[in-house]
């Protein structure tokens, strides 16, 4: 990203991930086991130099003796085909996810009015990342963070984003957020229930609840807080949506179409394209057709679909994000 984390972090993402990314990737020449234990002990100096105190590391990395194999083995056989976006579509945008999406929304309602009235946000952004990215609590990943940080740094293969991952990890720790033990995430290190990645930790976490801890696992308003933090951040402006699904006019040139070839409402008007309800002329949309033509249309808004594909940088991702987000919210 990035800064939450790259493309690779999880699985959904993966398969997301456009053609053009996956091109065939560099294996690092396998390392003995043994020296894991010094290299954990490089870290151990360097964290000890930016700060981080000895206890936080006795706990951080207790335990850990060895490279997580299993951690190793994902990272490799990362998925190299790419989902149409139909296929990815009937993927990830399920009945059951929706239902679970609008329970979460009638039960949270108060306090998702709230946090979207402090950060300027629509409820749909919020629910559709909360949904995609843990199935609204349901899919954290189960692995020891710092174990699965500390085997893909030492791997080498992106060791020194992975390196500073781990470094950025102990500063949570160290900042009494979460226990180590409870610091659980996905084999490559993305946590809790918005999967953020360390960095992205340190940058848009929020303390909502004010309970003088961060808790992206457990506590729903802190949760919800750091995601609206974070698209507010990356230029969320209000009322506009993300993208909204539109009929093409006939004649329609699908080389006009594409993220960055954006132009005002009234451009696009002229060109036969209504977007549904009232939309200022001069705000800035592109057509996005995620199949290309003949297949489904969207008319993306900035800079709110730019501050979704910051989150994950995928079309794929942006627009099953607004519509479940839309089927959850009622929108």
């Amino acid at each position: 990203m990035l800064h939450r984390r790259t493309l690779l972090a999880t699985p959904l993402a993966a398969l997301a991930a456009p053609a053009a990314a996956q091109a065939p990737r560099p294996q690092p020449v396998a390392k003995p086991d043994s020296s894991f234990l010094p290299y954990i002990e490089g870290v151990k100096a360097e964290a000890l130099k930016a700060g981080i105190r000895q206890a936080t590391l006795d706990s951080a990395f207790r335990g850990i003796r060895s490279p997580n194999a299993k951690v190793i083995e994902l990272d490799r056989r990362q998925p190299e085909f790419t989902l149409t976006w139909a296929q990815y579509r009937q993927k990830v945008i399920s009945d059951a996810r929706i239902a679970r999406g609008r329970e979460n929304f009638t039960r949270h309602r108060a306090l998702i009015d709230q946090i979207c009235a402090r950060y300027r946000l629509h409820p749909s952004p919020l629910m559709g990342i909360w949904g995609l990215e843990s199935g609204y609590g349901q899919f954290t990943g189960g692995f020891n963070v710092i174990e699965s940080l500390a085997t893909l740094a030492w791997e080498g293969r992106r060791a020194a984003f992975f390196r500073a991952q781990l470094l950025n990890a102990l500063k949570i720790i160290n900042a009494g957020d979460i226990p180590a033990a409870r610091m659980s995430g996905s084999y490559a290190g993305a946590m809790g229930q918005p999967q953020f990645m360390p960095d992205s930790f340190l940058r848009f976490a929020v303390d909502w609840d004010g309970d003088g801890h961060r808790d992206l696992w457990n506590s729903t308003g802190d949760i919800l807080a750091s995601i609206a933090n974070y698209l507010a951040k990356s230029g969320w402006t209000p009322p506009l949506a993300s993208a909204q699904q539109l009929d093409l006019p006939r004649g329609f040139d699908p080389s006009l179409a594409g993220r960055d070839k954006r132009r005002p409402l009234a451009e696009w008007a002229r060109l036969g394209i209504r977007p549904r309800g009232a939309v200022p002329g001069e705000a800035q949309a592109a057509v996005i057709l995620p199949d290309g033509a003949g297949g489904e249309a969207f008319l993306a808004w900035h800079p709110n679909f730019a501050a979704i594909r910051r989150y994950n940088p995928s079309d794929y991702y942006a627009l099953a994000v607004g519509l479940i987000g839309d089927a959850v919210t009622g929108t």
